[in-house]
């Protein structure tokens, strides 16, 4: 367990909660990386990914600045490293070729961290919860951006993508028009991009029962999938020809009715092409996914690897940004579709119906797959 500050007075029950919550969140994180040599933690891995090691200062570095820095009022415990380990500051392509903490200088980094954070809590209380919440899965979501990485590296431990046979029989769902109510409620925890929540019209569709699976996908493969023209936009064909993309080996190797995965937009929008389908937008999927009038009346097999839509990512009608812009305003536009639903690797504090993902549409090291949608 992570280090604690020694206290005089016991703590608050919603305090020692948080404290402990923070506590799991570190140890769920170094428990990914068990076995991994100091060599594995530093390497370049990928060039769209950090250095394992640099995640790990940036979680200590976001959790200094958020809960001691701006919710404690101290000054940061390391101010010459806030800039290193700052994503915007340092992006990826630099990560590799800074001077960095080594690996045990890291976890110290983030043992100290720790300690201020319950002190400062003990302090100050939690507020309304609300950053100390961030922090938390700020943490967790880097613990599978570090699993995607050690994807790419052949770093999984045995027993890992945990990606299994579906349960559910393929078929379509049947979603009838009308409105319902998109986005989280004003109360609990959400990401400012979740909110408000607001009232959607939609028209009938029909959206798949499960995602693809490793079956179809190679059917789609072997049948012409990656030399048809015809099924691919302008810019997902420009990407496969210059990279010659075809499927991942993960496909062939998986089980047959496994989910496919490490599939990007440009991929699952030719698939859908393919099939006389589509992709379905955001709000058909929000819609589906919590639709629950009738006993097992939603798609099955959510949260087994994150769902791409067709729509891009973008703040809702009255949106505010909270509490910094850098977290989702920047990425608003045409550049980024939305993902949803999960995937194995997404810890169950950090997945929700409501929890929007977004990526560029040529990346493929999002354990992501694609469940169609149609006209009804």
């Amino acid at each position: 367990m992570a280090a604690r500050a020694v206290q005089t007075n016991p703590l608050s029950p919603d305090v020692e909660q948080a404290c402990s919550a923070l506590d799991g969140a570190r140890e769920h994180t170094l428990a990914r990386l068990d076995g991994l040599s100091d060599e594995q933690l530093e390497r370049v891995h990928s060039p769209i990914m950090s250095p394992l090691v640099w995640d790990l200062a940036h979680i200590a570095a976001y959790e200094d600045l958020w809960l001691a820095h701006r919710h404690g009022e101290r000054a940061l415990l390391c101010p010459e490293l806030a800039r290193l380990y700052d994503a915007f500051e340092t992006p990826r392509a630099l990560r590799g070729e800074i001077e960095a903490l080594a690996p045990e200088q890291a976890r110290e980094y983030m043992r100290e961290v720790h300690k201020r954070s319950c002190e400062v809590l003990a302090e100050r209380g939690l507020g309304d919860g609300a950053i100390c919440e961030m922090v938390i899965r700020h943490e967790l979501q880097h613990t599978e951006t570090m699993r995607q990485t050690m994807a790419i590296a052949g770093l999984l431990p045995d027993g890992e993508p945990r990606l299994h046979p579906m349960s559910a029989s393929e078929g379509w769902l049947q979603i009838p028009a009308g409105p319902f109510a998109m986005g989280s409620a004003a109360k609990g925890f959400a990401y400012d991009n979740e909110r408000p929540r607001h009232n959607r019209d939609l028209a009938a569709y029909a959206i798949a029962l499960r995602p693809v699976s490793n079956a179809s996908w190679l059917h789609f493969s072997e049948g012409g999938g990656y030399e048809r023209r015809e099924w691919w936009s302008d810019e997902g064909w420009a990407w496969k020809e210059e990279f010659d993309i075809t499927h991942d080996r993960g496909v062939a190797a998986g089980h047959p009715q496994a989910p496919v995965c490490h599939v990007s937009w440009f991929e699952a929008d030719a698939f859908a092409r393919a099939h006389d389908a589509r992709l379905p937008t955001e709000a058909e999927w929000e819609k589906a996914a919590t639709w629950t009038q009738e006993e097992g009346r939603r798609p099955a097999e959510i949260g087994a690897v994150w769902e791409w839509t067709a729509s891009h990512f973008s703040g809702y009608p009255g949106f505010v940004p909270y509490p910094y812009r850098e977290y989702s305003e920047v990425f608003f536009g045409e550049d980024y579709p939305v993902l949803r639903g999960g995937s194995w690797a997404t810890h169950e504090r950090v997945a929700g119906l409501r929890f929007r993902n977004w990526d560029l549409p040529q990346r493929r090291q999002i354990f992501a797959g694609v469940r169609l949608a149609r006209e009804a």
